[in-house]
């Protein structure tokens, strides 16, 4: 029975979101569109079936066709990264990042080992360990000795030989690395380097640059780390999913971390969607989205920088521009949702040497993946970036309390006030005009 017929109340929903989805400019830099195939394969009979184990090796009946399928994962997602079976397993059962890091931590560490991260204000990743001082905020962290590393203070990139010396200090048994809002590609080379001089591990964690590594514009980390751990819906275009590559004397360990240790058995459903956009990502025209990408996220980081606003790094390799508003006076909590209700969709997020909070950063985040899928290219950025930066000077100006009462009050006279504002009336209309002509694609 069709879900119109036997749910509205969801279907209505669905409907709503697939309109929302139409309409803005998705520009938060973890989330994309998946293709037709991807969904019909995540909506498939796969989602009926149990598999715990792997491939030839369950502990279910019934999972003769489930085998074929994961086997044919696996074998499209270490062709896609050109690597060679003998020496690479990979792991595609992961429910997501943050378990999956969390299965290779555990895989390779004992508890209470030291691990060397970075800085999550730098761009780090809360799974990598994040704790405060006083509050061990995850798992990882109430588990395992963190201690992190910092961007430099100048240039806010990352300082090589201040890592390679904190890690001589720290002998960590596991270096970390990832870059959720580091604009800058990362020395894959030079980490791995640094960790194995201290007889340490090296994950690197390219959830976000995945799709740009496989399209052949960010550097590969698959020479020189010892695990490589990437989500599937970012830069990759797949579904909500995790893939963990390590070095075959390695995989046993992590498949085994990954089930039984910390998770039951696998989405198959979502297995299949990822197998199908692991195919879309082998093609030339795949390569060609990687590609404007990340032009796209260079005009946009230049017209940013133009106009004044500091831009994290001065610029970017990749698919995502970090800006700084501290410097403008606008406060990213104002300037987040005034986009949003210009039909811009970023997210607020801190910044290096923030003096914000996690819910009160002074940064936003913004990215070009979903936005390059719709066609999106040079003429369509000079536009986006005029749009936001009249947004940021039009509410710049607006103050967020810092006493917690008063806050309660702003944020609710805010979200009442920043829809009926003229300028972003105005500036939501374009945009929807705009999105209009780049329909979110069926088929790539």
């Amino acid at each position: 029975m069709a879900i119109n017929t036997s749910d509205r109340q969801v279907a209505v929903l669905i409907t709503a979101e697939s309109k929302r989805q139409q309409e803005v400019l998705e520009m938060i830099p973890s989330e994309n569109y998946t293709s037709q195939a991807v969904r019909e394969a995540v909506g498939s009979v796969f989602i009926n079936k149990y598999a715990e184990g792997q491939a030839k090796k369950r502990y279910y009946q019934g999972n003769s066709v489930v085998d074929e399928l994961e086997s044919l994962c696996k074998k499209r997602a270490l062709e896609l990264f050109q690597l060679d079976p003998d020496q690479w397993g990979v792991n595609v059962q992961a429910l997501s990042g943050s378990p999956a890091n969390l299965a290779v931590i555990a895989a390779l560490l004992e508890p209470g080992e030291r691990i060397l991260s970075m800085y999550l204000p730098d761009g780090g990743h809360l799974s990598h360990g994040w704790q405060l001082p006083g509050k061990k905020v995850t798992l990882v962290a109430k588990i395992w000795d963190v201690t992190f590393y910092h961007v430099d203070k100048g240039t806010r990139v990352f300082d090589y030989d201040e890592i390679q010396k904190q890690a001589k200090e720290v002998k960590p048994k596991l270096l970390i690395s990832g870059g959720t809002a580091y604009p800058r590609e990362i020395d894959h080379k030079r980490m791995a380097g640094i960790a194995h001089s201290v007889g340490a591990y090296y994950l690197a964690d390219v959830s976000h640059e995945a799709g740009l590594i496989a399209g052949g514009v960010n550097t590969s980390p698959f020479p020189y780390a010892d695990v490589v751990m990437m989500t599937t819906h970012k830069t990759l275009r797949g579904p909500r999913g995790a893939m963990i590559f390590s070095k075959k004397e390695l995989s046993s360990a992590i498949d085994q971390s990954v089930f039984p240790s910390i998770q039951g058995g696998p989405h198959e459903h979502t297995i299949a969607g990822i197998a199908v956009a692991l195919g879309e990502a082998k093609t030339p025209a795949f390569s060609a989205y990687a590609k404007q990408v990340v032009k796209n996220a260079q005009i946009l980081a230049g017209l940013f920088m133009k106009a004044g606003l500091d831009v994290v790094s001065g610029g970017t390799d990749k698919h995502l521009v970090l800006i700084d508003l501290r410097s403008s006076g606008a406060s990213a909590w104002v300037v987040a949702w005034a986009l949003e209700y210009a039909n811009i969709v970023v997210n607020r997020n801190t910044v290096p040497f923030d003096n914000g909070t996690s819910v009160y950063p002074s940064g936003i985040r913004l990215g070009t993946p979903a936005i390059t899928t719709r066609g999106m290219k040079e003429k369509e950025m000079k536009l986006i970036g005029g749009w936001i930066t009249e947004i940021i000077s039009s509410v710049k100006d607006i103050r967020l309390p810092e006493n917690k009462e008063e806050r309660a009050a702003f944020i609710i006279r805010m979200k009442k006030e920043l829809p009926a504002d003229k300028t972003i009336q105005r500036i939501a209309k374009e945009v929807t005009e705009l999105t209009a002509k780049f329909p979110v694609p069926e088929r790539y």
